[in-house]
């Protein structure tokens, strides 16, 4: 299944995709697609529907987050060799995690604002987990039990704030608009092997990120096991997983965004996602 969330922003209704590449309204089934109706008997529930029956939604209305509600945004950094040797760091010897605030979910095609007072505003298309079920010290080879599907996350990030302002990472990773995430989330029985998913970034055209879930460090398996023995994971969290080469930041000279510019992004079998650059104006 791909579901997804349709309609103007905080006023979102439930969709899923059809076989046609339509969208369905789901809110006759579910007030809408949190982390409990991603659940294994949430999702069970939602597969049972015979999509054809449900209405078909006219037009081309905007694509909210698909998760509501996300209670928390996992990141892990570092977790692509060959981006970790664009940027002249070690591979870490265990996973580098840190948060995202929820402020910053925008959907896959809203605009994306350069914050105030931004030198080095990059990009990084990633892969995201979505959490299914809720997650605590979590055997690897039961780590999927856990996951309810995947989708394109966008982990903008401002070079400056994240590396050169001292402390952690959260600062250069929360600004509003910071994290575009969909189209929508796949089911995870439609992605036969999340370690081999082709990924890419263009921006005005130019693809500046052409890579694989291959060169990933720690896989998706790992990263739940892991994560979730330091905290809880609950259903509906999201865990983008790290970003292949070709970042602004690892340019040489570096290139970072600029209004004006567009950025276009995707994940095999996952949808794509497409933004629009704009100033921060007060």
């Amino acid at each position: 299944m791909r579901l997804l969330r349709y309609g103007e922003a905080g006023q979102e209704k439930p969709g899923i995709l059809d076989a046609d590449g339509k969208i369905r309204d789901l809110s006759g089934h579910v007030a809408d697609l949190t982390g409990d109706a991603i659940t294994p008997e949430g999702l069970k529930k939602l597969a049972g529907i015979d999509v054809k029956s449900l209405p078909l939604v006219s037009g081309t209305p905007r694509l909210g987050c698909p998760i509501a509600q996300i209670g928390k945004i996992i990141c892990v950094g570092l977790n692509y060799s060959d981006h970790a040797a664009e940027t002249g760091m070690a591979v870490p010897p265990e996973p580098i995690i840190f948060m995202k605030a929820t402020t910053s979910i925008i959907g896959p095609n809203d605009t994306v604002i350069i914050p105030k007072n931004s030198k080095k505003t990059d990009w990084e298309v990633e892969l995201g987990i979505v959490i299914g079920k809720k997650a605590q010290y979590v055997d690897e080879k039961d780590s999927l039990d856990h996951v309810a599907g995947y989708c394109v996350v966008n982990d903008i990030s401002e070079r400056e704030f994240q590396i050169e302002r001292s402390g952690q990472w959260v600062k250069g990773k929360s600004a509003d608009t910071f994290a575009p995430i969909g189209p929508w989330m796949v089911t995870k029985d439609e992605i036969a092997d999340p370690q081999n998913l082709k990924m890419w970034l263009d921006v005005d055209g130019k693809r500046y990120q052409d890579g694989s879930t291959t060169t990933m460090v720690y896989g998706v398996k790992h990263l739940v096991s892991y994560i979730s023995q330091f905290m809880t994971l609950m259903p509906g969290d999201v865990i983008p997983t790290g970003t292949p080469p070709g970042v602004g930041t690892g340019m040489k000279p570096p290139v970072f965004l600029k209004p004006g510019n567009v950025m276009h992004l995707g994940i095999e079998g996952l949808g794509e996602q497409r933004q629009n650059v704009v100033a921060y104006k007060g």
